[in-house]
């Protein structure tokens, strides 16, 4: 299944965009999970099924509790 996903989370794919990045901002949450390259800002849509096969990983956040400054 799909890890728990929330909105601005950066996630890497298994394949590169054509654009030639990896790295997707999450923009929409809900039945299709949307998505913005981070290269060039293309948005698509992907079911959360079809996500969950090319995750590859999802990014720490830079604002996580438990960080140096908490």
């Amino acid at each position: 299944m799909l890890p728990e996903l929330r909105q601005d989370d950066h996630v890497l794919l298994r394949k590169p965009h054509p654009c030639g990045g990896f790295e997707w901002r999450v923009v929409r949450l809900g039945a299709d999970i949307g998505l913005e390259c981070c290269q060039c800002g293309r948005k698509v849509l992907l079911p959360r099924r079809e996500l969950a096969r090319r995750l590859k990983s999802i990014l720490p956040r830079e604002d996580a509790p438990g960080g140096p400054d908490s």
